[in-house]
């Protein structure tokens, strides 16, 4: 992976096509470009704000959720799908919207062949050893085969909304033994908590692109990992429906909950 010597840039824009400021968000390389915030989204801003054709505009590859909190997002190989509360995988339309994502254009900076890992905990371990920066992006991909994955999704969900805590407390979870996948996701540094999850998170994808969801657990017989150093960061703030206070409050016990 090479050096990190470039500084962490971080861009605000306003819903609006182009801000009020007339900023423009980058579509390059080395760009995470993110639509909204974790914080907003724990506090129930689950309006879609963005539609999925414009989000594949900024990246190929990552995840996300899609309007009213209607199942989890990936997206992988320029393609975007929707894993159902029912477990179930199907493409998502461009027409669709997203109240949270993060996409970027993968370019990987390092493969690493993955040897037997008993658990997301010890992948994770694995993972943290060949990170160059602690204050920096990473975007991730491992494809492999998997003694068991344990994943989950969330139910559409009616206004008002509840908070995201509320509605994982009775998340349908599932479970699958030897199957073949891909793990897409991100880590971020713990600058980045008001904004994103530190540390990695994680969404799993079946090649047969049938089964999926926000990954929970997993088993990993053998695989290999591609490491994608993404220095840029790009945020798309809502307008409305985000309290300012609770927006930059430290919500690390909350997400703690919510992601596990």
């Amino acid at each position: 992976m090479r050096a990190c010597s470039s500084v962490l840039a971080v861009a605000v824009a306003l819903l609006a096509g182009a801000s009020a400021l007339g900023a423009e968000a980058p579509a390059g390389k080395d760009v995470l470009f993110q639509v909204s915030t974790i914080n907003v989204l724990l506090d129930g801003g689950f309006d879609g704000m963005m539609t999925v054709g414009d989000l594949r505009e900024f990246g190929d590859t990552g995840i996300g959720t899609f309007d009213k909190v209607d199942g989890e997002a990936v997206i992988l190989d320029g393609a975007a799908y929707q894993a159902m509360a029912d477990g179930k995988v199907r493409p998502a339309f461009d027409a669709m919207t997203t109240p949270f994502a993060c996409v970027t254009f993968f370019q990987a900076d390092e493969t690493l062949d993955l040897k037997a890992q008993p658990s997301l905990d010890a992948l994770k371990a694995a993972l943290d050893a060949r990170l160059a920066s602690k204050t920096v992006f990473y975007a991730v991909r491992i494809d492999g085969a998997f003694a068991s994955v344990k994943y989950r999704s969330v139910p559409k969900q009616a206004k008002p909304y509840p908070k995201l805590a509320e509605v994982t407390k009775t998340q349908p979870v599932f479970e699958r033994s030897a199957i073949k996948g891909t793990l897409v996701g991100f880590w971020c540094p713990d600058l980045a908590r008001a904004f994103n999850v530190p540390g990695w998170h994680l969404h799993f994808l079946s090649d047969d692109r049938q089964s999926g969801g926000h990954l929970l657990d997993c088993s990993l017989a053998a695989g290999r990992a591609q490491i994608d150093l993404t220095s840029e960061f790009f945020v798309k703030l809502p307008i409305e429906g985000a309290d300012a206070a609770a927006a930059a409050a430290d919500r690390s016990e909350e997400l703690k909950a919510v992601e596990q």
